[in-house]
């Protein structure tokens, strides 16, 4: 979309937009269809997590999607009922983890962090000199291998036998769920009779329960991350 936006705006191409991204990290829309079904998929994974870390008494990290918001991670983590969630947008607070992860243990013998890929664990460092960047000039996060820091540090410093899994790819396939099928189709619709109408550089977008057009540089502005508002709940859960 972004590249939409500059053929509009710059090159005055008719372009119409629709909201499709796993991250749910565009402006201007409360949803993207494929983000329901990447954090089933997710939470999915979570839960088979947590039969193997039952059964064997360990702590598991699971890495999951988000370069730059940690929408993933936070509803994974949420409808899994994990004991932490790491986000890009909040540096971890490594004694919180730790103190989260023991009293977790101590009652009920496993845990479960998750994480998304681009999290950042100040207490191990980056490790990175050189780092290898996409056509689109982002950092390649492939190697960065966060879930593995994550459950390298909990294991050294708790001495809790701790696995990480990276769920990867399977985010982005299969069937999609019944909401974004029926998001899929209703931004679809929007779109469109925005060309039919002849309003070009809009994106259709799901505010509310209603579908509707917005500009383009508005949804793609700015990355929508996890804001300040989600603390609260952030706090109690976790």
């Amino acid at each position: 979309l972004g590249v939409a936006t500059r053929l509009y705006g710059e090159h005055k191409l008719n372009v119409v937009g629709v909201p499709k991204t796993m991250d749910n990290d565009l402006s201007a829309t409360d949803y993207t269809f494929g983000f329901d079904t990447s954090v089933t998929k997710a939470m999915e994974a979570a839960e088979a997590l947590m039969d193997t870390g039952r059964s064997h008494r360990r702590v598991m990290v699971l890495e999951v999607m988000g370069r730059h918001a940690g929408w993933v991670a936070l509803f994974t983590a949420v409808a899994s009922a994990a004991d932490f969630v790491c986000i890009p947008e909040k540096e971890i607070d490594t004694a919180a983890l730790l103190a989260k992860i023991k009293a977790a243990y101590s009652k009920k013998k496993f845990a479960l962090v998750v994480t998304s890929e681009a999290s950042s664990l100040p207490a191990v460092g980056e490790g990175e000199q050189k780092r290898e960047l996409d056509q689109f000039g982002h950092v390649i996060l492939k190697d960065r291998g966060m879930g593995e820091r994550i459950a390298s540090f909990i294991e050294k410093n708790t001495g809790f036998e701790t696995r990480s899994a990276v769920i990867g790819h399977m985010q982005r396939g299969g069937a999609p769920t019944l909401f974004d099928r029926m998001l899929g189709v209703r931004v679809g619709v929007k779109a469109a009779e925005l060309v039919r109408d002849g309003q070009f550089g809009q994106m259709s977008a799901l505010v509310g329960n209603k579908i509707v057009g917005v500009p383009l540089e508005k949804a793609t502005g700015e990355l929508k991350t996890v804001s300040s508002d989600w603390n609260g709940l952030m706090e109690v859960l976790f």
